[in-house]
């Protein structure tokens, strides 16, 4: 009976494990045939469901570059509208599997990853679609502050039919161009 009680426990404990550890929104891929070297540089935020650590932020800008064991090091930054300052936040991504596969893992608070997975990108690197996790995390991005009408149309709908509730989305103010943490 005690053996009974313990494999219905780790059974238990490895579901959990692996729901927690679901790093993708079901029915949802990652871009394949994936070059990071094209990705790594600066990106704006055009629009992103808010989360607490995004919460009032706007004018967020992300840098990704390598370091010396090829992973990616990430510097977030926006403007804080509330506190009327300039904040960062510094991370490390790294590739979930194959690197051909836009599907990263993504930490800001030491060993807790959460999913960082590129779904959509533009022939020439300049717009991306990123998913979260889960149906919670959703950005939109480019290389410049703006993202031409068409791209952003077909963006929204890749998101709406993965199941993201795009209505909620926040779309991003760019009026700043005093950014300390962006090079100039």
């Amino acid at each position: 009976m005690h053996k009974w009680w313990i494999t219905i426990i780790m059974i238990g404990f490895t579901l959990v494990i692996m729901v927690a550890c679901s790093s993708i929104p079901p029915n949802t891929h990652p871009v394949q045939k994936f070059d990071l070297n094209r990705y790594l540089g600066a990106w704006y935020e055009i629009a992103r469901l808010d989360s607490r650590f995004e919460k009032d932020l706007n004018n967020v800008s992300a840098q990704y570059s390598l370091n010396t064991d090829r992973n990616v090091v990430v510097l977030n930054s926006g403007y804080n509208t509330v506190k009327k300052e300039w904040v960062k936040a510094d991370g490390l991504a790294k590739f979930r599997g194959n690197q051909s596969e836009a599907a990263l893992k993504v930490s800001f608070f030491g060993p807790f990853y959460a999913g960082y997975n590129v779904v959509a990108l533009d022939t020439n690197y300049r717009y991306a679609l990123v998913a979260g996790k889960d149906l919670n995390y959703l950005w939109i991005l480019s290389r410049d502050k703006t993202i031409p009408e068409d791209v952003k149309t077909n963006y929204l709908k890749i998101a709406h039919e993965i199941g993201y509730n795009t209505s909620k989305l926040i779309w991003v103010k760019h009026d700043r161009k005093d950014n300390p943490f962006l090079p100039q």
